[in-house]
Formats: structure tokens, sequence, C-alpha cells
């Protein structure tokens, strides 16, 4: 599985602000951006020309770095939105919301998307009683997610729920028996991506 192996809080710094990539150390004095609120590399404190492709770049690069996706992956599920009936830029978020290793993390189930990635590959979870070890699997509506019977990271999956504030209304999780249920497809409205995804459909229309 290709991944991104770079500095998270060079990510996080780069784009101006918290994609929350580290989990729990994001919400300390520690984060990246707390301590150096610049970008990184020799001339981040420098004055940045701004551009129309600048912005529209930006706001590509940081989507990719929120959701952990690498460049092919994410045209690919560009390609297919704009396949799609309806607003291409919403049909977009809404496949990278419904990631299995995105979905984790809205259920509280990981720390971060990096280690919900680990716990999937692992085969800590199934879903409709099936073990399912693809990060980027698309769940559907009234799929069950249950932690697998055999795992051993059940106290490092109710630590991460410790973290965990409210559950999206498209979902339902019982933080108790460590399942849950994907009740339909997330609205706009309901996505807390910090993403202007109308960018990033002119970026690709070019």
């Amino acid at each position: 599985m290709a991944r991104d192996t770079g500095a998270q809080c060079k990510q996080c710094r780069r784009e101006g602000q918290k994609l929350f990539l580290k989990g729990e150390r994001c919400l300390t004095d520690k984060c990246g951006v707390e301590r150096r609120s610049y970008p990184p590399g020799e001339h981040g404190r420098g004055r940045q020309k701004q551009s129309e492709y600048r912005v529209q770049l930006r706001e590509k690069q940081k989507a990719k770095r929120y959701y952990g996706v690498l460049e092919n992956q994410f045209r690919i599920y560009y390609d297919k939105a704009s396949r799609q009936g309806g607003i291409t830029g919403e049909n977009l978020l809404r496949m990278l919301e419904c990631r299995f290793d995105n979905v984790l993390v809205r259920l509280g189930f990981a720390a971060s998307r990096r280690q919900a990635r680990q716990l999937i590959l692992h085969g800590h979870w199934t879903v409709n009683g099936r073990r399912v070890n693809i990060p980027s699997y698309q769940l559907r509506d009234n799929d069950v997610i249950a932690i697998h019977p055999g795992s051993t990271a059940t106290q490092v999956i109710r630590d991460a729920t410790e973290l965990t504030g409210q559950v999206p209304a498209w979902l339902q999780a019982d933080h108790d028996s460590l399942t849950a249920k994907v009740l339909r497809k997330p609205e706009r409205r309901e996505i807390a991506a910090p993403v202007q995804e109308q960018l990033i459909v002119e970026l690709y229309s070019k």
C-alpha cells in the first residue's frame, strides 16, 4: 500500500492550519502549528506571491493530506465524482468521507487516520461480519462495523474513544461494544473537512 511517510506536523504548517493528523498531540501545546505558525523550509517566513492557481493547488493539497490520499488515488476519486450525478465537489468529499479509515476516525474508534489505517491493515475490524483490511474500502448504507473477535487492540481503540466529541448524524456508534452502523451517506453540511471543494473542481477543470 502506497502511503505518505513525510513529517505530519510539517504538512499542517504548510497548509497554515491544523489538519489533526497526529490525533491527541494536535490538541496539546506540542502541536507544530501552535509552536511555529509559519510554513516549513528556508523561505517559510518570506512573502509568498498569491495567485488563483496557487490558492486552488493549496486547497487540493490540503484535502489530500487531510484524508491521507496520494495524488493518483485522489485523481481517481475526482474522475469518479465527475461522472456521478449532482455536484462534483460534494460527490468527491462524500467518497472521501466514506473511506473505511476516515469513518473509524469519525466514529472515535481511532485517534487519527494513520492509526485507523494500521488497525484496518492488521485485520482488527469487520464489515458485515467479514474482515476487511483495505483502508480505502467504500462503506455503504446500513454497513455494520465491529471489532474482530480476536483483536488485541481493544484497549488502544477504547483510549481513542475517550478523545471523541460528537459522532456525525449519518453514523451510529456504540462505544461500549465497539460496534457501529452507517445509516446513510453524509450531506455536505455534515462533513467537517476544512476544504473548499469548489476550488479543487476549478483546478481540475482547467
